[in-house]
């Protein structure tokens, strides 16, 4: 996963800074430290543990509230003296009880869709007679796809004479069943955006 002889500890004095992202939106959980050890318990145990400032030692996320942060994947940047930690959040990852430490913002940006696939489903297990999403994905694929069909009819009446108000709630709508039809299938959206990510590198 990583070469951790090449990280540098020395510049930063048995130090690297370590940037904690959540591995489905893309937000910035948390800033931390970790010292060799930290990184090698990190490797082998696949959740995220830290060297405290404050408590002069040893420190893995969770271990008094739960709130364990699953490891995806670790970066190294160009320098090797800081690291980004991609992780699966099991709870707030700010000892405050927030989603981030850096504020009570919840996954701007593009990483609400993120966030709303993750929504989904936990919601695949919902009782269908009270969550509309739980009903949908028990109705099956061909469902969920009428319902991209409908909804995408409607965003593109809504794009040719519609404000823009309707064209931004009609497109809310389609990107919600659109994830719901992926759901149903069995896909996860980074399938999608896998073909977005070829296509660009096959543009000349």
């Amino acid at each position: 996963m990583i070469d951790i002889d090449g990280v540098d500890f020395a510049k930063g004095g048995g130090l690297v800074p370590v940037v904690v992202q959540d591995a489905t939106t893309l937000q910035v959980l948390t800033l931390a430290y970790m010292d060799r050890a930290a990184l090698e318990e990190t490797v082998a145990s696949g959740e995220a543990t830290f060297f405290s400032r404050s408590r002069g030692g040893r420190w893995r996320k969770g271990e008094s509230s739960g709130n364990r942060l699953d490891l995806v994947s670790i970066t190294p940047d160009c320098d090797a003296d800081a690291l980004v930690l991609k992780v699966r959040p099991r709870g707030p990852a700010c000892h405050l009880g927030s989603t981030s430490c850096f504020g009570d913002e919840d996954a701007p940006g593009v990483g609400r869709l993120g966030r709303l696939e993750a929504t989904i489903a936990a919601r695949a297990t919902a009782d269908p007679a009270m969550s509309w999403t739980a009903r949908l994905l028990a109705a099956g694929p061909k469902r969920a796809a009428q319902k991209v069909g409908e909804e995408g009819v409607e965003t593109a009446l809504a794009g040719a004479a519609g404000p823009d108000e309707e064209l931004a709630s009609e497109a809310a709508d389609l990107l919600y069943h659109l994830l719901v039809l992926l759901r149903a299938r069995g896909l996860p959206l980074q399938a999608a955006l896998d073909v977005l990510e070829a296509r660009a590198k096959a543009e000349p």
